[in-house]
């Protein structure tokens, strides 16, 4: 038997008002997902998971069965990486975002606007220079971009820039040693002169000037977090004995299949935005399964919709992702698993902690008749730890 394991990123949500009290999921028409739930089994996945909010890399980590604490992974490399930047051992790698700030660096927007043409703003901060670190940038698509600092005595032990985590503050934070190393101090200290430098030439860039006078936000400020340094992880075949592949649009989710010696299956048009190309990751899924055991396909655009609080969108992209799915209705000797990572609240517009809801079709079945948080509560599967839910998987294959 072979696995299909769709994630659809950010699925989960707390109830809307608006939405009659339901959740995006809930309220959503999904004949095909629901005809997956009533012929399958059903429960909630539930995260362990060190911050305020699950980060993506963590929750998909732990979905796989890779404990992040345990591998201290962190998503400033996995970003770094996925741009095509090759990270050396000493390295310190963080992800990015620009971002819109005010003259005391109170948060104005994270994202800029959800900017997508970064790459005139990028090459303006190439010239930095700071005691001798070398600074490579590159854009990992729309507002975000991964960072290596490349030197001496650097240490991934600092603090992020980013104050939409942890205690969700106004205003950038200025980046701190986690420990009293020469090197964490050292590190620190590089990585302030750096952002200050940054925010200078942004403020002055034509392109942001450009974007004032259109009415636009200018993206003048860089969020930075995850520092992190070159790890290598147990492949997935090596843990699981699957020859599996990777179906993303987005950076971050390849370079998650990559780290784990998956192969990166890439599809024309397929971009993790809610004109992403379904039908294609769809038929391409379908074919992968000549070559591979278990395939791997993530569909973003549902988190970054709860991200802007766009639950009306979050809805109705959920039932696009549903009427794409008619095809794999059809395949054989196959278990075919639905879940997110995490959930992304409307609400919020973030990370939240409210558990996922699953299927798995191909071994049996419950009494769930539709798929949603709800019901799914109400499945043969009960409450999954996310760490504990490949494994689960595996065991129902063989």
């Amino acid at each position: 038997m072979k696995i299909l394991l769709l994630i659809i990123d950010g699925l989960g949500d707390r109830p809307i008002k608006e939405l009659g009290n339901k959740t995006p999921l809930e309220a959503a028409r999904t004949p095909n997902l629901d005809f997956l739930a009533k012929q399958g089994i059903c429960g909630l996945k539930k995260l362990k998971f060190r911050g305020a909010t699950p980060t993506s890399e963590e929750a998909h980590f732990s979905l796989f069965g890779y404990d992040p604490e345990f591998y201290k992974i962190r998503r400033g490399i996995i970003t770094a990486t996925g741009t095509g930047m090759k990270a050396k051992k000493g390295d310190v790698a963080l992800r990015g975002n620009f971002a819109t700030v005010d003259e005391r660096l109170n948060m104005i927007d994270r994202r800029a606007g959800r900017i997508r043409e970064t790459q005139s703003l990028i090459k303006a901060l190439k010239g930095i220079k700071v005691d001798n670190i070398k600074l490579l940038l590159k854009s990992a698509s729309e507002h975000r971009l991964g960072v290596i600092l490349r030197g001496r005595n650097l240490s991934s032990n600092i603090s992020d820039g980013d104050p939409f985590y942890g205690k969700l503050e106004k205003r950038a934070r200025k980046i701190k040693p986690l420990d009293k190393t020469p090197q964490a101090v050292f590190t620190a200290k590089i990585l302030n002169e750096f952002l200050r430098k940054a925010h200078k030439i942004l403020k002055e860039h034509p392109q942001n000037k450009k974007r004032e006078k259109l009415g636009l936000l200018p993206a003048n400020y860089l969020l930075v977090r995850g520092a992190s340094t070159l790890k290598k992880l147990p492949s997935f075949r090596k843990r699981y004995g699957l020859k599996a592949c990777c179906i993303a649009g987005k950076f971050l989710y390849q370079q998650i299949g990559k780290i784990l010696g998956m192969d990166v299956i890439k599809v024309k048009g397929a971009n993790g935005l809610p004109n992403t190309n379904l039908k294609g990751k769809i038929r391409a899924a379908i074919k992968a399964f000549k070559k591979y055991d278990f395939i791997f396909l993530h569909i973003k655009a549902t988190d970054s919709l709860a991200e802007d609080g766009n639950f009306q969108e979050k809805k109705k992209f959920i039932e696009k992702i549903d009427k794409n799915l008619k095809p794999i209705l059809n395949l054989k000797n196959t278990l075919i698993v639905v879940t997110a990572d995490h959930s992304t609240c409307c609400t919020l517009k973030r990370h939240c902690k409210e558990p996922v809801p699953v299927l798995i079709f191909g071994d049996g079945k419950d009494n769930v008749k539709k798929f949603s948080e709800k019901d799914c509560s109400k499945g043969k599967l009960g409450r999954i730890k996310s760490i504990d839910f490949l494994k689960l998987i595996v065991k129902i294959k063989l």
